[in-house]
């Protein structure tokens, strides 16, 4: 398919009040609200009944993605605070799920709140109490320039993610203009959260509670767990007058083959959330390349759009992938996306969508807008009308068109 023509920003552009803003999540996960739009038709209902809407033999594809604190704290013998928040994993590894388990120094590239006022030669120190016993976590610069700090701890028995976990503070997205509180540590987080090294959570999935993972298995819904560590990006703001010169921030996936077996053979594929579209679609082109030869598991934002007609179709690729997954004695795929779905893209994988309601002028927006079309208006125009709570802490849909 051709790159499409540039999608009209102004249209995503809606008036989102800030009342409409969920800045506290409800006490019950499954209680929120969720709106139900199918073959073109608007329902109201709650969150718990999602088994009642699902058929049996629906795959769903959740993020299991761990939000970690990744907001970092220090203080300069000045008074100054640094506020240090990691991005990407640089060194020893750029896995973030082995950079996770790392017990020596690692180098992050990070945004950094006040450098000018951190020098090169200025190593930032702090200390925190773990099981009665103090420990110190020391923060230097490597490259002022790529923003990359190296961070080492006393207790080298103690993980990077042990060490977060014990110093760092929740990322809560920058729209909620709050600080964290100590609720938010168990809430912004999904309850089947796994992978350590996301920044973001996968919000559709804040929704699920035990009891309707239990609910769906019952029904007989496919339930099965891939990973894309969502990055800072997500919150990034399209800024380009032409949303195809966005820069789409680029992010860690990893599949394991169960997976890619059920991808196969299974007839109905939902996803839960954004981040697990985009990871299954990227499956998707990254069996297309394999299939023409190419190995690398890294997609470009715009690769769909400039590849050729007379694609094969989703059960070809994957089984391709299967046997390549075997010939290559491996049972995990860990590669990289920056897909851009946008209006004028052909989903290849998925055939529904469980996500909240997104920020105006987001990239989110732009791929409700390619999944559902033009009726996205009329799904956010219900929403805005019938009290829904909008973004992260908000309410749910679910999209089949």
């Amino acid at each position: 398919m051709a790159i499409p023509p540039a999608p009209d920003l102004k249209a995503i552009n809606y008036s989102l009040p800030d009342e409409k803003i969920a800045k506290y999540p409800l006490a019950q996960r499954d209680q929120s609200k969720l709106l139900t739009y199918s073959g073109g038709n608007i329902s109201d209902t709650e969150f718990k009944n999602l088994p009642e809407i699902l058929d049996a033999n629906t795959s769903l594809f959740f993020n299991n993605t761990k939000v970690i604190p990744a907001r970092l704290f220090f203080q300069k013998e000045t008074g100054a605070q640094i506020e240090i928040f990691l991005l990407n994993p640089v060194s020893p590894t750029h896995i973030i799920s082995l950079m996770m388990e790392e017990t020596g120094a690692v180098v992050w590239e990070c945004m950094v709140g006040n450098f000018k006022k951190w020098k090169d030669d200025t190593i930032l120190a702090r200390k925190f109490e773990n099981n009665g016993s103090s420990v110190e976590i020391r923060a230097k610069i490597v490259d002022r320039e790529q923003k990359q700090i190296e961070f080492s701890w006393s207790d080298k028995s103690l993980s990077f993610a042990e060490i977060v976990e014990l110093s760092g503070k929740v990322p809560l997205p920058p729209y909620l203009n709050r600080t964290d509180e100590p609720e938010d540590k168990e809430r912004y987080q999904t309850v089947y959260s796994k992978q350590e090294g996301a920044v973001a959570a996968p919000t559709a999935g804040l929704h699920f509670t035990d009891q309707v993972l239990s609910d769906l298995e019952q029904k007989g819904v496919n339930l099965n767990y891939l990973t894309l560590h969502v990055s800072a990006g997500t919150f990034q703001p399209i800024k380009a007058s032409d949303a195809r010169e966005h820069n789409m921030h680029s992010e860690q996936v990893e599949v394991n083959r169960s997976t890619v077996e059920l991808l196969s053979k299974t007839e109905r594929v939902v996803a839960v959330g954004t981040t697990s579209m985009r990871t299954l679609e990227s499956l998707y082109w990254f069996g297309v390349r394999l299939m023409n030869g190419n190995e690398d598991f890294s997609i470009q934002k715009l690769e769909p759009y400039e590849t050729e007609e007379n694609l094969p179709s989703r059960k070809e690729v994957f089984a391709f992938m299967l046997n390549w997954m075997d010939e290559n004695n491996t049972s995990i795929l860990t590669g990289k996306t920056e897909i851009f779905i946008m209006p004028g893209y052909q989903f290849r994988v998925c055939n529904g969508l469980i996500t909240n309601f997104h920020q105006p002028g987001s990239t989110l927006m732009l791929l409700v807008w390619a999944f559902i079309g033009e009726n996205w208006k009329k799904v956010y125009k219900h929403a805005l009308s019938n009290d829904y709570r909008f973004l992260s802490y908000g309410d749910s849909s679910i999209l089949l068109p």
